[in-house]
């Protein structure tokens, strides 16, 4: 029997195409995921797996779909071959029941390992020149720096304690900008921005 497996990296995402696909290919059976492909812990992969029997044939649209690591598609594929099962890729046509079809498994994971760190490292890049731009991602300050100070201030002077200075400037005492100093209880330091 073809079982097939559909999935898609987030909620918002609809895998209606990849389903039209596997039911052409003649799945009798699809199973459906919303997680991304760099998670292990993906359900209804691990019930696809342990459903698998001799001379059925996981079915997916495309490999990254699966995986879009080398390693992890080569230790799925070793659980597949382990089942006496077979592997169809629709949109790469690799077909793991013939050695060919193994072996262009195996270039095609490749390409798609290089293409992922290809995106991490653009990514990577595009962070790093707006870092040099002078522009930082992330939340912005919830206090001014002379807001910082004054916190400071009523700390060190012993006006009031962390815990009241942040309800006054309606922050949590824990607020991230304020790191207890070694030296005392009451003196705090300002952590200072990577």
């Amino acid at each position: 029997m073809r079982i097939g497996y559909a999935r898609v990296s987030t909620q918002d995402q609809d895998n209606t195409a990849q389903i039209a696909a596997l039911n052409s290919a003649g799945c009798g059976r699809i199973f459906e995921e919303k997680a991304s492909a760099g998670r292990w812990d993906r359900p209804e992969l691990s019930r696809l797996l342990d459903q698998l029997r001799k001379d059925d044939v996981l079915v997916v649209w495309k490999l990254d779909r699966l995986s879009r690591s080398l390693k992890d598609v080569l230790t799925l594929m070793e659980t597949v071959e382990k089942a006496g099962a077979g592997f169809l890729s629709l949109t790469e046509a690799v077909d793991t029941t013939s050695p060919a079809g193994r072996m262009m498994m195996q270039i095609v994971g490749s390409f798609a390992e290089f293409e992922r760190a290809m995106l991490h490292e653009r990514t990577r890049s595009g962070l790093l020149a707006a870092r040099i731009e002078g522009r930082i991602g992330g939340r912005r300050p919830k206090l001014s720096p002379t807001q910082q100070k004054e916190i400071v201030h009523l700390v060190d002077s012993g006006q009031k304690t962390a815990a009241d200075s942040a309800r006054l400037f309606n922050v949590h005492p824990r607020w991230q900008g304020y790191w207890p100093a070694a030296s005392s209880q009451n003196s705090w330091a300002i952590r200072e921005n990577p």
